[in-house]
């Protein structure tokens, strides 16, 4: 079994499923010739062909646009957008044809499609391509939004978005890209979607998070164990919309507590409707307030900056501490 990075893994699987199913299909700008920006497609064209793995202009609406139509005649196109912070002409897309086609034609037609791209900051990237858009698209009814944390899970949930009937936004956490290696089987087996993972399991309190901050939450909860004595349970949410409620609501419920990490700024981001569903549903099982721990509500800031607008290892001990006082 081999040790690959999160983009070894997303290449892994994109290959797997070009070879396992004649249906699916590469687009999006520079990903053939060049093996995409941050080469997540490198040498998938020359093993699959250009009618497999299809170099676009730099035209993002146009993308989604083609990959609706590729999804609703039968074909399984995944689209990549080179960063997030180019993703927002592709919302009139997805919003109007991609998330109500199987409503607008009462199921005749549906979208088997994976826009991929992208995410997050870290990476010092330039002209703030930096940001981490994901409630955006979790807002949209009809599609599904998912965002691997590790090498194994961008495997396994890539394929299982592959395989969805229905659209689904596949954000890829820019900084984990080549932060470590993982033992990835490369069997074509999916991971489930629309279900949490637990990470690390813990009494004292409930640390939810995803995507790239898990590397941070992860650190924070060692380190409270080491120093302090604290069992935090850690729990990766993978699929952002919808949510796996009933995981989170078993944790709080033993534990009490929750601190919940996110990249994104704090104002209307998912952990606010996290916190708001747990308040409303598990409210006499917490022993103290809900805590966040975001971004800020700022454009992501220049990569001299950046690190200050990320939740760092430090603020999530300090809200773990915070609530454990309460």
């Amino acid at each position: 079994m081999a040790k690959v990075t999160l983009v070894e893994a997303v290449n892994l699987a994109l290959a797997r499923a070009l070879a396992d199913d004649p249906q699916v299909v590469l687009l999006g700008e520079d990903i053939g010739v060049n093996g995409g920006v941050f080469r997540a497609t490198v040498g998938l064209q020359e093993r699959f062909g250009s009618n497999r793995v299809l170099d676009t202009p730099l035209a993002e609406s146009m993308i989604a646009g083609l990959a609706i139509g590729m999804a609703a005649m039968g074909m399984r196109p995944v689209a990549e957008i080179q960063f997030s912070g180019f993703i927002y002409p592709t919302i009139d897309q997805m919003i109007n044809h991609a998330g109500r086609l199987r409503t607008r034609t009462r199921g005749r037609l549906s979208v088997p499609m994976v826009l991929r791209a992208p995410s997050g900051a870290g990476i010092h990237a330039p002209e703030h391509h930096s940001e981490s858009n994901e409630a955006l698209f979790a807002h949209m009814p009809g599609i599904r939004v998912v965002m691997p944390s590790s090498p194994t899970r961008a495997y396994g949930l890539l394929l299982a978005a592959i395989q969805d009937p229905d659209p689904v936004v596949f954000f890829e956490p820019t900084r984990l890209y080549r932060l470590n290696k993982q033992e990835v089987e490369d069997n074509g087996q999916p991971l489930p979607l629309d279900t949490c993972f637990v990470l690390r399991e813990g009494h004292d309190l409930t640390f939810v998070s995803w995507g790239a901050m898990l590397h941070e939450t992860l650190e924070a909860a060692r380190l409270l164990a080491e120093t302090e004595q604290v069992s935090a349970e850690v729990i990766d949410l993978g699929t952002l919309s919808p949510i796996d409620y009933e995981t989170i609501l078993e944790s709080v419920g033993r534990t009490g507590r929750l601190v919940i990490v996110h990249e994104a700024p704090r104002t209307a981001g998912l952990g606010a409707e996290i916190a708001a569903e747990i308040a409303e549903r598990a409210l006499y099982d917490l022993e103290a307030p809900i805590i966040r721990v975001t971004g800020y509500d700022v454009v992501t800031p220049f990569f001299k900056l950046e690190h200050d607008f990320m939740p760092s290892v430090d603020r999530i001990r300090r809200a773990a501490q915070q609530v454990l006082e309460s």
